[in-house]
């Protein structure tokens, strides 16, 4: 029973339900010095709930065998909403059918997501995913769920004659793809087809950008850019477009809805729909002449002003970056080796330096599969005054950071893969890098902290190097992901990133790739509170230095590997700046997982291919591309992280994290996938499905559990 359990005068044992024993669940009153012994059944729902919030699901899994009154107890819609937060908590969502809202779930069908949730939880950390053969469905309320056998993959069918660019499941029921002629296509899983497809039809490609689930607007919005005129510097000159893709009822077809084009000037980083239901969007744009960051700024898309501010933040080629909308500030988030940052700049004061906006020069129409494509005019020739300029140099409101807490590794517990100069003289045993199961860099705590240990009595410890530092080890690619799934109010707002650091080896030709994993939240540095407020006793309030300890934590796939990249071709061959030459690691991030597909190791040669005899294949980013290693034997990979412990469990939280391990896990594919077509891929933790894009026109959905 927790120290902290609120009911002094009573007694709770034994510690551990067991089924079928009734009789010892017993709790003790101390009152007016008599003893008086009554059973669980008999308490208040009120007090049983309360004595449920200090147990794990398995233990109210095994309390609801004992008896009827006790299994009517737990089966009650309060508790198992409780459960669902605890779950939405640790950022693992439920497993909900088309933009289902958990406010609509009937109680039978959110105690069965609740309880298919833990078990994806549970089960992820301690082995493989294996493939699903039963069936999973939330009907309406009313109707009866059933399981049963069936295959427990889909395939079906990617849009003719295309190569997919971009592939995202949209809920369990759609997929949407953007193709590299820069179509986009929603596609009905069930009855593979076709519901709608965007279509510009123009001469220079559209290349999808971002793209964001809001699943309250039933409705999916993302932007479509292309290069107008210009090279990497301050007078390149891209077009944006902003759509929305509405999903109406369950019989009618979604529609894809243009909503603003905008263009803007220098070199775009990235794009971010930071709240769609408030039509709020923000860019980065690198200012080529002062090597800084400038922000961009659509304070309400609908109007035709923008913000366009240099932000004086250095842009450094190591640093990965993110934009968050906190309590009406936009948070620029970076992210160097050895720690991060977070800029704040507020709307109010962002809203002193907008300019008119052009309106929109061209908005493509759209198309469904009953109607042909058709093409919009191109626009009149651009004229620079129309054309956004940063208006001032705005420095952030405020500024904070913080480090990254590195893993304190054991010789033991970590294969010496750390590097000294090019990061390759110290070799793993042959074979070590790929055996069933790669070494992850335990937690700092770990190598010392023992359960019943309070923070206050672990003795003071130096903190740990970056064990793969900057250089030689740079960011491949960055994967910032958010809470995008339905939840509850009061879950604690995260977010996570997942980093493919590589380092290249100039004599032998090869690329090693590692994974490097954490949790962040806005502002990264808390506030610290005040003597007025509650203590950290109560088990949902806990110190703020052990919350800023679990976040910023930095766990590792520590054994090297190489994950299979993908060239992508050049869309427009005419256009000087072919910006889609660059390999593309086949990597896809959940919070808290990760899938990818890597080559296995082969006896003889760099996984099977000897890079002394590939030289003139390699490319100028230190990938080999080379046609025989297309018959190296590839396998699909898959991590789950160990699970952020935030706001409920605290203590517990600790003891499990001390425990735990990030193991990567060998996933089974069908025989007739084949990993040497495939072109993208993602995963969605939710529906524990994998999903992957191949050569060949078709779309594998992979369903584990």
């Amino acid at each position: 029973m927790p120290s902290s359990f609120p009911y002094p005068h009573l007694q709770l044992r034994p510690s551990t339900f067991q089924p079928s024993t009734l009789s010892t669940f017993t709790l003790t009153s101390i009152l007016s010095g008599n003893i008086v012994i009554m059973s669980l059944h008999v308490l208040p729902y009120d007090l049983l709930f309360n004595i449920a919030q200090y147990l794990s699901i398995d233990d109210m899994h095994s309390l609801q065998a004992t008896c009827r009154s006790l299994r009517s107890f737990i089966l009650t819609r309060p508790l198992y909403r409780a459960l669902a937060h605890g779950l939405l908590a640790r950022s693992r969502p439920l497993p909900l059918p088309a933009f289902q809202r958990l406010a609509d779930l009937s109680t039978q069908n959110l105690i069965k997501a609740v309880d298919r949730a833990y078990r994806f939880e549970k089960a992820w950390r301690v082995r493989a995913p294996r493939p699903a053969r039963s069936t999973f469905s939330l009907l309406a309320s009313g109707s009866t769920a059933s399981d049963g056998q069936r295959q427990w993959y889909t395939k079906i069918s990617a849009p003719p004659n295309e190569e997919i660019d971009w592939l995202s499941p949209i809920t369990s029921s759609y997929t949407l793809c953007a193709t590299k002629s820069g179509r986009v296509v929603c596609w009905d899983v069930a009855r593979d087809v076709c519901l709608a497809e965007w279509d510009p039809r123009t001469e220079k490609k559209w290349e999808l950008w971002k793209c964001r689930v809001e699943f309250d607007e039933r409705a999916v919005y993302f932007t479509m850019a292309r290069v107008l005129e210009g090279s990497y510097d301050d007078n390149r000159v891209m077009e944006f477009v902003l759509i929305k893709l509405a999903y109406g009822n369950r019989m009618s077809k979604p529609i894809f809805c243009p909503l603003t084009s905008f263009h803007t000037t220098g070199v775009v980083m990235n794009v971010f729909l930071l709240d769609p239901p408030r039509r709020l969007l923000s860019a980065f744009v690198w200012v080529a002449t002062s090597n800084t960051i400038g922000l961009y700024v659509l304070l309400d898309w609908e109007k035709d002003e923008y913000v366009f501010v240099d932000t004086g933040v250095g842009c450094i080629i190591s640093s990965n970056w993110s934009c968050i909308l906190h309590e009406d500030q936009i948070v620029i988030h970076s992210e160097e080796a050895d720690a991060a940052y977070q800029h704040f700049y507020p709307l109010s004061i962002l809203r002193n330096f907008s300019k008119p906006r052009q309106p929109s020069l061209i908005v493509p129409r759209t198309s469904d599969n009953d109607r042909e494509p058709t093409s919009h005019d191109q626009p009149h020739k651009l004229c620079r005054d129309d054309l956004p300029m940063i208006s001032t140099r705005l420095p952030p409101m405020r500024s904070i950071s913080k480090k990254f807490v590195f893993p304190r590794a054991t010789s033991s517990s970590v294969p010496d893969v750390v590097p000294s100069g090019t990061g390759l003289e110290a070799e793993a045993p042959e074979g070590a890098a790929h055996a069933d199961t790669h070494e992850s860099l335990p937690d700092v705590e770990s190598q010392h902290w023992e359960p019943g240990e309070g923070p206050s009595t672990m003795p003071p410890q130096t903190p740990a190097p970056n064990p793969y530092p900057f250089p030689p080890w740079y960011p491949e690619s960055a994967h910032f992901v958010r809470q995008w799934w339905p939840t509850l109010a009061g879950v604690p707002r995260l977010s996570c990133t997942v980093v493919l650091l590589a380092t290249h080896d100039p004599d032998t030709h090869r690329t090693r790739f590692v994974l490097a994993h954490h949790y962040f939240r806005v502002p990264i540095v808390q506030d610290q509170p005040t003597s007025s407020e509650p203590s950290s006793s109560s088990p949902n309030v806990h110190s703020n230095e052990d919350e800023d300890d679990e976040m910023l934590h930095l766990w590792y796939v520590s054994t090297p590997f190489e994950v299979v990249c993908v060239l992508d071709s050049a869309g427009d061959t005419n256009d000087e700046d072919q910006t889609g030459d660059r390999p593309r690691p086949l990597v896809a991030v959940d919070f808290g997982h990760a899938v990818w597909v890597e080559y296995a190791a082969e006896p003889g040669g760099v996984y099977g291919v000897d890079a002394g005899d590939v030289l003139n294949a390699h490319d100028g980013d230190g990938t080999i591309f080379d046609p025989r290693r297309h018959r190296v034997p590839k396998r699909l990979r898959f991590v789950t992280f160990p699970p952020v412990f935030t706001a409920v469990d605290h203590e517990r939280g600790k003891a499990r994290r001390a425990r735990e391990e990030a193991v990567v896990r060998t996933l089974e594919i069908p025989d007739e996938l084949d990993l040497d077509g495939v072109e993208t891929i993602n995963i969605d933790q939710s529906q524990g499905a994998v999903i992957l894009s191949v050569k060949e026109g078709s779309i594998f959905i992979l369903r584990y559990e």
